[in-house]
């Protein structure tokens, strides 16, 4: 992290003294356990005094294997997953989904901030700022990590979005067919599991690709069923409009 909290004052040194700010450095280090690297919290300091001169990206900006600050509203999430580590600790780990008006990528949240899911405090249409993300290809595309030198500001109060209402997403159809399913390694070590189906829903054939949990859900069913989906996922990939099924979907046979 190329700033310094003596750097970051200067940023605001016409709204506190160098002696307010340290004590607030001390303060906010407290509330977070002291798990935060005191550069960082003098950049949320900053930030939320409206003087960090970084620069928001767009999503459609992001590049893997870089940091960047974007500006964003939930529109999806997905379970919160336990893992143990290398070391023999044990880690926690939430995938959602941010979007802004130039499209959306994947946010991943570590431990402590996964809270912030199971809490409420983040839920689908909480508007939300990272600053200085990690940005990485995930398997099913960029996402964007909080990780050590990583903030997650929830309604920044210095940005204006435009307010999305996520509605429910249903779809009906009958099963034509149900491809095997595929295992694989994720990032953190554990498996995954991939199926797709082919759902004849009206006069189209629709193709939708299932996610973990779900992959066991969908074996209840056999060709033939009619089954009404809820809350299933929009993805464009390679200008293809694809539908993808997670956690928080819903499977339901009519």
């Amino acid at each position: 992290m190329q700033n310094t909290k003596d750097h970051l004052y200067d940023l605001i040194k016409d709204l506190k003294t160098k002696q307010e700010f340290e004590k607030e450095i001390k303060t906010k280090s407290i509330e977070f356990d002291n798990l935060i690297d005191e550069n960082v919290v003098a950049l949320l300091i900053v930030d939320e005094l409206g003087r960090n001169t970084q620069t928001i990206s767009k999503i459609s900006e992001l590049k893997s294997s870089s940091e960047s600050t974007i500006v964003g509203q939930i529109r999806n999430i997905q379970d919160t997953r336990k893992f143990n580590r290398k070391n023999g600790t044990k880690g926690k780990v939430v995938n959602l989904e941010i979007e802004d008006d130039s499209g959306f990528c994947g946010l991943v949240l570590w431990d402590k901030d996964v809270e912030l899911v199971k809490t409420k405090k983040i839920k689908i249409g909480t508007k939300v700022k990272v600053i200085n993300g990690y940005v990485k290809d995930g398997f099913k595309g960029l996402e964007i990590n909080i990780g050590r030198w990583g903030l997650l500001e929830i309604e920044p109060k210095d940005i204006q979005l435009k307010e999305k209402t996520y509605d429910e997403k249903k779809i009906n159809g009958k099963i034509i067919e149900i491809i095997p399913t595929h295992a694989f390694f994720k990032d953190n070590g554990e498996f995954g599991f991939v199926t797709k189906i082919k759902l004849k829903a009206k006069d189209e054939i629709r193709e939708i690709t299932i996610w973990d949990d779900k992959v066991k859900e969908i074996q209840k069913f056999k060709k033939g069923d009619t089954i009404k989906i809820i809350n299933y996922n929009i993805k464009q990939i390679s200008n293809k409009t694809e539908i993808h099924l997670n956690g928080k979907a819903v499977i339901e046979k009519c």
